[in-house]
């Protein structure tokens, strides 16, 4: 489908102020929607909002239909009556970047009293909105749930390892827990209205004022998630559990051992037998919760990496073809048109170009990668359509500043000399001497053909590679960043609505 003309800014939640030690959906939420309205962009567009495991990584979930807890907000909890002033910390928690460690002990206190409020509440009315909740998201909750209390009882490890039992889901081994764990499902449950609850009075706030949400679907789960333990026929397994193969991408110029993910790989032939009943429940529980979806590597869904279980490296994988075509036609069969974006960067070949136009999915362009080779680079402008979604940069690239005043062997895998071209190109391509590159970067997208365009709120707020969200394949220091309340001015929302007027995508 063809999106309208317009702009926005990509923003996890997680990055926002507040006093909590992440970003959340409470006030600093709605000021950054005020200040989208205020600078003429109609589009915020967000990572997955799953409920993050090892690593903290938003692409690493515990689940693919529930939410991150750490995203709900203490303040809004205690403006409705399900915390008091009180239960919130007194401690200065630091701000600048996110503790995942201590945020997590913070939270999960702050909502295990939230829990205990309510199980003494004669409040009616919640009690009944938490009800009619778990009964209509039981589909996925009620093991979603079960799952939680689980793996926290057995201190947090893969479930995998849990007893046998468990593990294989036997009927009487999940009644017993599910008897002498009421409680603390019962929590796990009411954990997730409350972040249901907070993710739709904000997408409503600013669907109200013409903002619309763009969310992501990454392809693959995480093995160690409440989807694979629950339907490991939907995997390819062995009868312990463990990845038979795993996802990844081959050996590159970038790296001589390619990419390990470790993702459990699709059972194809089970899901077709299903008509593809689990992809048509992701896709429409992530269209409830925003207005259009970005896929993560598109590419997967022609054909896949599949690196056998037990291998350290990417080398000896080799590319099985996925039924993405049957795939998509069942699902716009049952959905209608998909408000979906192909994530297609990378080496991208005829087939998942056409799987994807036939689609009508706009894909992405980058304007970092436009300088890296010839005028005819797909990344460059005056090489893009009408259907695209472009960007400065991505969540895993360098901020525009940190791209253009990189040096070789700093996170880079370019060379002195390379990156020296590349600058020397850009600045004479958007005719410029760099002195605000990133203004330059935003002037470029927003002035471009493309009916959508994203710049990520750390080209806006021309920062450099301290604002970095991700390095991909590094372990540690990742989705981090948050920004400074006082550093998002007005003089820069009036700059942006003036380009973006400028350039028709006001409305």
């Amino acid at each position: 489908m063809n999106f309208p003309r317009a702009s926005g800014i990509l923003l996890h939640p997680t990055s926002l102020p507040g006093p909590f030690g992440i970003g959340d959906l409470g006030p600093e939420a709605y000021r950054f929607a005020d200040f989208l309205t205020a600078s003429g962009q109609g589009l915020w567009q967000v990572l997955p909002l799953g409920p993050t495991g090892y690593g903290d990584s938003p692409y690493a979930c515990y689940s693919a239909f529930a939410g991150n807890t750490l995203l709900i907000s203490p303040e809004r909890l205690v403006e409705e009556g399900l915390l008091s002033q009180n239960d919130l910390p007194h401690e200065q928690i630091p701000n600048n970047r996110v503790d995942f460690e201590l945020v997590h002990k913070l939270k999960d206190a702050l909502l295990l009293k939230a829990y205990e409020i309510y199980r003494r509440t004669t409040d009616t009315g919640l009690r009944s909105a938490f009800e009619t909740f778990a009964q209509s998201y039981s589909v996925w909750l009620d093991d979603y749930a079960l799952f939680r209390a689980i793996k926290e009882a057995h201190g947090g490890v893969a479930w995998t390892e849990w007893d046998p039992s468990l593990l294989r889901r036997e009927p009487s081994a999940l009644a017993r827990v599910r008897e002498s764990m009421r409680d603390e499902i019962e929590a796990q449950k009411y954990y997730q209205f409350l972040f249901f609850r907070q993710w739709f009075a904000l997408k409503t706030y600013c669907n109200d004022r013409d903002i619309k949400m763009i969310g992501d679907i990454p392809i693959f789960v995480a093995h160690d998630s409440a989807d694979v333990w629950t339907d490991p026929e939907q995997f390819k397994l062995d009868q312990n559990g463990v990845p038979i193969v795993v996802a990844g991408v081959p050996p590159d110029y970038f790296s001589a051992t390619g990419q390990l993910w470790g993702n459990p790989l699709y059972n194809w032939d089970r899901m077709r037998a299903e008509r593809f009943s689990w992809w048509i429940s992701r896709v429409q529980a992530t269209l409830q919760l925003v207005d259009f979806v970005r896929i993560d590597h598109f590419r997967g869904f022609a054909a896949s990496w599949e690196i056998p279980g037990g291998d350290k490296t990417a080398e000896r994988g080799r590319w099985v073809e996925a039924p993405g075509r049957e795939l998509f036609t069942t699902i716009r069969e049952v959905l209608g048109n998909l408000p979906i974006i192909a994530e297609d960067l990378g080496v991208i070949t005829p087939d998942v170009e056409k799987l994807r136009d036939d689609f009508g999915f706009p894909g992405m362009r980058i304007l970092q990668f436009g300088f890296s080779s010839d005028t005819k680079n797909i990344d460059l402008p005056h090489n893009y359509h009408k259907n695209v979604v472009v960007y400065t940069g991505t969540h895993d690239n360098d901020t525009t500043i940190g791209w253009f005043n990189s040096v070789a062997g700093e996170a880079s895998t370019r060379s002195t000399e390379q990156i020296e071209l590349e600058r020397k190109f850009c600045m004479k391509y958007l005719n410029t001497d760099g002195e605000e590159i990133h203004w330059d970067f935003i002037r470029a997208v927003l002035a471009s053909v493309a009916n959508t365009a994203i710049v990520p709120l750390q080209d806006l707020m021309g920062l450099g590679t301290e604002a970095r969200m991700n390095l991909p394949n590094s372990i540690s220091g990742n989705w981090t960043w948050r920004f400074k309340a006082d550093a998002l001015t007005e003089a820069i929302g009036t700059r942006l609505k003036e380009l973006s007027q400028t350039y028709g995508r006001t409305g």
